[in-house]
């Protein structure tokens, strides 16, 4: 920490605000929150806080639908010195106990309908339980409702923590990553710069807010630009389009963007007051981009994060924003492209795993010193985990997760160049491909299709169409179809569950 300013994210945030009355957030049901209301608001919560015990560098754990009030209470929580731990409100009473005990916050928020089956879970841990609702009202809001507005923002260093997100688990048990102050201020301030959000942009919130595209991007760009946000509780096309000529930004995952495609309402007309469609958690389908800048004359600026790092790369905001691509390296972030064995550097075009390194990169995982160590370089590259490329342009390509890649026959197989493939069939609607045991391939390349409503599609058709397109040793065994694939809350296919499904597929018997 410099000895002249505070690092905490919080002081970061609003320590120089200028007009308190400036509008930060307006609701559904008309209310306005202006960014004096922040700060006031999150200085009771934090009051409360500190009263019940929590102190800085305790974990805060939180599974509460999205409200103004959840969002005020990340603000809190940081302002008060200890460390946010947002939890997918899906999750299960046995999920949670996985991290409650493994993070072992001194406080757990929850909606009431959660409180007993949690309080069993927290008393394992001593951590006390408090309830927020989906309006924001419960035994927190009580409490800070009676708590003073004044409270100094703890001073926190750079390298403090702010926030531990769980990684979502799709290949495997989750991991908790630890985000510090500037890790979450630096990532955002450069997002502002780079994407040229101002105290004019008006963005349509509607993402999930425990997760780093909902809270950490979306929330923190917006209160950094000093511009407002528009607070819906989850996606709805219509409510959004209807929203566009007050608005001038979305921040989507893909489902936003194929959802949005389905309503005749969307046109150029709809979409002339709007200045940036950004996308991200999951790759975006070239085709939807494509139909997306055809039915609106925007192209949709995809970039490229995850939980351990924030944003790593983003599409240019001034210059080509390349369908199936991810960007540049953002200001201040390396990226690279290396050989998984050896992490010899690949040459253009080559696939390789990613590694990136920059004040964006996380401080490790929660507890897991010797996994910590396992993903990073000597030279501090994190391994990202995610198999791409970067062309002769510098453009970033995501071809998949490390964990998804398909070895058949001795063979490395990229899921993805097969799916675009799939893809590009009429009537197909998208893909996903996996590798499926099997006793003389050691994994058979398998393809799940959902098909259009109406298309007269089967194994053979899409076989057929893929012959002379792809090497043999890439051809699926096997075509199945379904009518929807799996995806967690931000949008991933979840290949495990698809894995875990089909196992037995090439099983003799």
């Amino acid at each position: 920490m410099t000895p002249t300013a505070n690092a905490n994210l919080f002081s970061r945030l609003f320590d120089n605000l200028d007009d308190p009355s400036r509008l930060a957030i307006e609701t559904l049901d008309g209310r306005h929150i202006s960014y004096g209301d922040l700060v006031a608001r999150s200085g009771q919560i934090a009051n409360f806080l500190v009263t019940r015990g929590v102190r800085p560098g305790d974990r805060v754990a939180v599974q509460v639908e999205k409200s103004v009030q959840n969002l005020i209470l990340y603000l809190a929580v940081v302002r008060a010195g200890a460390v946010y731990l947002p939890l997918n409100t899906a999750y299960t009473l046995n999920e949670l106990d996985y991290f409650i005990t493994d993070a072992e916050p001194s406080m757990v928020v929850c909606d009431p309908a959660k409180a007993e089956g949690l309080r069993a879970i927290a008393a394992k841990v001593n951590a006390t339980v408090e309830t927020l609702d989906a309006d924001g009202k419960g035994s927190l809001s009580e409490g800070a409702d009676a708590a003073t507005t004044n409270f100094a923002t703890v001073p926190r260093g750079d390298d403090d923590l702010a926030a531990i997100l769980y990684t979502s688990g799709t290949t495997g048990r989750s991991k908790g990553a630890m985000l510090s102050h500037d890790n979450l201020a630096s990532n955002s301030r450069t997002l502002v710069d780079y994407w040229r959000f101002t105290d004019k942009d008006v963005l349509i919130h509607a993402l999930p807010i425990y997760h780093t595209h909902g809270l950490f991007v979306a929330s923190n760009v917006t209160l950094f630009a000093r511009a407002a946000m528009i607070f819906l509780p989850k996606l709805d096309p219509e409510l959004i389009i209807k929203l566009m000529p007050r608005a001038t930004v979305l921040m989507g995952v893909p489902t936003f963007y194929t959802r949005l495609l389905q309503s005749p309402n969307l046109t150029k007309e709809s979409t002339s007051h709007m200045r940036l469609f950004i996308s991200g958690s999951a790759p975006l389908l070239a085709d939807t981009h494509r139909e997306w800048s055809a039915r609106t004359g925007h192209a949709v600026l995809e970039r490229y994060g995850m939980t351990e790092t924030n944003m790593n790369t983003s599409n240019p905001y001034d210059g080509e924003r390349v369908p199936g691509a991810v960007g540049f390296p953002l200001p201040g972030v390396s990226a690279r492209v290396v050989d998984s064995e050896s992490g010899k550097p690949l040459a253009a075009d080559e696939i390789g795993m990613i590694e990136v390194k920059g004040p964006n990169v996380f401080k490790g995982y929660w507890r897991m010193p010797e996994k910590t160590r396992s993903e990073f370089r000597d030279d501090g590259f994190f391994i990202t985990g995610d198999l791409g490329k970067i062309d002769a342009k510098g453009y970033v390509h995501i071809v998949g997760r490390g964990k998804d890649l398909v070895i058949s026959g001795g063979f490395n197989v990229y899921p993805k160049e097969i799916e675009s493939e799939i893809d590009a069939i009429d009537g197909v609607v998208e893909s996903a491909v996996i590798g499926v045991p099997h006793a003389d391939f050691g994994e058979g390349v398998t393809a799940v299709v959902v098909p259009q409503k109406g298309a007269r599609l089967d194994e053979a058709a899409i076989l057929q169409a893929l012959d002379g397109r792809l090497a043999k040793f890439k051809m699926p065994k096997r075509v199945l179809f379904e009518d929807d694939l799996p995806r967690n809350t931000m949008g991933k296919v979840q290949k495990n569950v698809l894995r875990d499904k089909y196992k037995a597929l090439y099983a003799k018997g």
